[in-house]
């Protein structure tokens, strides 16, 4: 057969050529409703408590459930190898300095705590890091607040391999081995925004980056019928290598398991009083 002779670009088709490469990101998204009806009434019974739970420490303990029974996804990738976490630790992104910048705290072992001590363990640490009175995130912000940005490109590439690829850390900039963890949450919820979708940066190390929603109203089916149910907005960002659609549909079916009935998880509401 005879090569058929190609046809030369013009217009918005050469100038986007022009522009961009071709596709080379392995991120894969998905969103989601929950029926929060039990969520909210898990949530509530928790605060009635005197324990500050929020949805995001429920999403969290929901992740640690799911990484739990999707072993695969509980690993970091390295030359070509898949090496398994030794245990299930998820990073919650908080907003410090009076909203004005971004910082975190990894909760481990997220699938043996109940939603109520991560909630304890996250409010009392991300208070620290709040007030400054956390020495590691004052030595790293103060260094990378320093740098110039091109001399932080490398410093970041350098930090991200000792501590994700070689799991070490690296006490000169306050940065522990596997920072990130097994899997990562964040909300815009209590910013009123109803849902969005969080970008995976490389130097994470993560399968997923899950982003909670706002908390609404909305008119749904059920039994065939349109009734008014709070509902979850909630998002995922997936890195294809860790998984494709098997693993992804396993997890996802412990991850609303879950979702559905915190409570039939969690019989106890704590077993850690304030």
């Amino acid at each position: 057969m005879p090569a058929m002779a190609g046809v030369r670009l013009t217009g918005w088709r050469k100038i986007a050529n022009a522009v961009w490469d071709g596709p080379n990101d392995p991120q894969i998204y998905g969103a989601f409703d929950i029926e929060a009806t039990a969520l909210v009434a898990f949530m509530e019974a928790a605060r009635a408590k005197g324990h500050r739970v929020t949805p995001t420490h429920i999403v969290g303990r929901a992740i640690g459930r799911m990484l739990e029974a999707v072993p695969v996804l509980n690993v970091r990738l390295v030359g070509g190898k898949a090496y398994p976490h030794p245990t299930i630790d998820v990073f919650f992104i908080a907003a410090v300095e009076g909203g004005t910048d971004l910082s975190g705290v990894k909760i481990t072992s997220c699938d043996t705590k109940s939603a109520v001590e991560i909630a304890k363990e996250l409010h009392d640490r991300a208070k620290r890091v709040k007030k400054g009175d956390d020495p590691d995130f004052k030595k790293t912000k103060s260094i990378m607040d320093f740098l110039p940005i091109w001399l932080l490109r490398i410093v970041l590439r350098f930090t991200a391999w000792l501590t994700g690829d070689r799991a070490m850390s690296v006490k000169v900039l306050g940065a522990k081995a596997l920072p990130f963890g097994s899997a990562m949450v964040t909300s815009v919820g209590m910013f009123g925004i109803p849902m969005g979708f969080a970008p995976l940066a490389w130097m994470y190390r993560v399968p997923l980056l899950i982003l909670v929603g706002e908390l609404t109203d909305k008119a749904v089916v059920i039994d065939k019928k349109i009734e008014i149910r709070t509902i979850l907005p909630v998002t995922a960002t997936i890195d294809h290598r860790y998984a494709d659609g098997a693993q992804l549909g396993k997890a996802l079916k412990a991850f609303r398991a879950y979702l559905a009935d915190p409570a039939a998880h969690e019989p106890e509401l704590t077993s850690a009083e304030t």
